[in-house]
């Protein structure tokens, strides 16, 4: 494992990420992120449906979360929606779950 990628583990679940060098940031896969917290299994639907309700009460959160290329599951890249960590904790507060103090606690 390199700095520049890396799989973290959380609850036993990966949460894929990349080390952005000149920004010196670490970005991590959001849809990784909400799949933890949330337990559910349509991930990709739940990001979805939050960036809307983010959107109508006037949150430009989901309009700064990037995207990159990374491994899936299927072992192709693809473009993911990334947020660093300081937006993750920020989307966190938006998904109702016990488990998110329990996120922000490990990361920092």
């Amino acid at each position: 494992m390199t700095k520049e990628s890396a799989i973290q583990i959380f609850e036993d679940k990966q949460v894929r990420s990349l080390w952005d060098a000149e920004q010196e940031l670490w970005f991590s896969s959001v849809i990784d992120i909400i799949e933890i917290l949330t337990n559910t299994d349509r991930p990709r639907k739940y990001w979805s449906d939050l960036k809307s309700k983010l959107k109508k009460e006037g949150s430009q959160l989901s309009e700064k979360i990037g995207q990159l290329k990374m491994q899936a599951e299927d072992g192709k890249m693809r473009m993911t929606d990334v947020a660093t960590t300081e937006q993750l904790f920020r989307l966190i507060q938006s998904i109702p779950s016990p488990k998110a103090e329990l996120y922000k606690q490990t990361n920092n």
